[in-house]
């Protein structure tokens, strides 16, 4: 049954423990489903919408944002994790620039600047902290702006589990590397993300399950939502 005794504050501890370890994994491209699908994926729909801008929320060592400004954009990446953000920092290119927050505090009078789209690619990881980002995700979005995320796709993600909304334990099955106690997550249903849309005043533009050709179930969902005029 899902676990009600794991929190937000859990899964920032334990993300902090580990900052250093997952970096390793990213730089070697060790997590088969990011090299073969996920990554490219992300990529592909963001520049779809040939954005000028972009907040990339939980933005880690930052490799999606360095992908993104390689293009000519302009990317802001936000973590609440300073390794984190350290090494993003100290990587980063002429069009990037990080900061450390918790989800809780990004707000436009902490950035001082909207974006033509958000980005959170396997960063919605908590409950409440989730839910506070979306009812705050307007106020930092340009008129018509996007909101894109990318997260385990619950059909594949629910394993045993009853199919319901509910705090679920980590795990770093099937990822090699030295680390520490995994980050609890908490599993929402597809039509629970379609509603955290709803309710923030998003209309979702399109929904896309990437799968590679070996494979017969999608290894993530990604949704692509817009301001409601």
């Amino acid at each position: 049954m899902p676990n009600s005794e794991f929190s937000d504050d859990q899964v920032l501890t334990c993300w902090h423990k580990n900052a250093h370890e997952w970096t390793k994994v990213v730089d070697n491209a060790a997590i088969p489903s990011r090299r073969l699908v996920t990554d490219a994926a992300i990529v592909s729909t963001i520049m779809a919408y040939q954005p000028a801008s972009i907040l990339d929320i939980g933005c880690g060592e930052g490799w999606l944002s360095r992908k993104l400004a390689e293009q000519g954009i302009r990317v802001c990446g936000v973590d609440g994790v300073k390794d984190l953000v350290d090494i993003a920092s100290a990587r980063a290119g002429a069009n990037e620039s990080y900061r450390r927050l918790q989800y809780e505090e990004i707000c436009s009078e902490k950035l001082e600047q909207q974006f033509e789209l958000i980005v959170c690619n396997f960063s919605l990881i908590g409950k409440e902290s989730v839910e506070q980002l979306f009812s705050h995700a307007r106020e930092l979005m340009l008129p018509g702006g996007y909101f894109v995320i990318q997260t385990l796709h619950p059909h594949q993600a629910c394993g045993n589990e009853p199919y319901r909304d509910g705090w679920r334990p980590g795990s770093w099955e099937g990822i090699e590397g030295d680390f520490e106690e995994a980050a609890p997550w908490y599993f929402r249903t597809l039509e629970s993300w379609v509603q955290l849309f709803r309710d923030n005043s998003f209309a979702i533009e399109a929904i896309h399950e990437p799968r590679a050709d070996s494979q017969p179930t999608p290894s993530s969902l990604i949704i692509c939502g817009r301001i409601l005029r």
